[in-house]
């Protein structure tokens, strides 16, 4: 295995529907299914199974509640997710820059 950046990406969540995901999730903290739904313009199928994908993997906190008598699926990225997702990003960095860069954007 090489340690190109290429294939240091995280296939995971380089899928552009999981990408999505963990990005509202880093911008926004937290997001119920609906406003992901609604963001990604997913269907109720398709994102459920991503977002059980990235629960599996230890990315994704999914908690089920009730709110007014009605179901409620809020997600929250685990600090496993943010950490996949900053390297991510990173790796992409490298892609971009040609250099490793640290957390906060300066290259060693």
């Amino acid at each position: 295995m090489t340690d190109k950046p290429l294939n240091k990406l995280n296939d995971l969540i380089h899928g552009k529907a999981r990408l999505g995901i963990m990005s509202l999730l880093m911008t926004y903290g937290e997001g119920d299914f609906s406003f992901l739904k609604d963001q990604l313009g997913l269907s109720d199928g398709n994102l459920g199974a991503h977002i059980r994908k990235l629960e599996e993997a230890g990315y994704l906190d999914v908690t089920k509640l009730f709110q007014n008598r009605k179901p409620r699926t809020l997600c929250r990225l685990t600090n496993e997710g943010k950490d996949a997702y900053a390297d991510y990003l990173a790796t992409l960095e490298e892609m971009l820059y040609g250099k490793e860069r640290d957390n906060h954007g300066d290259k060693n």
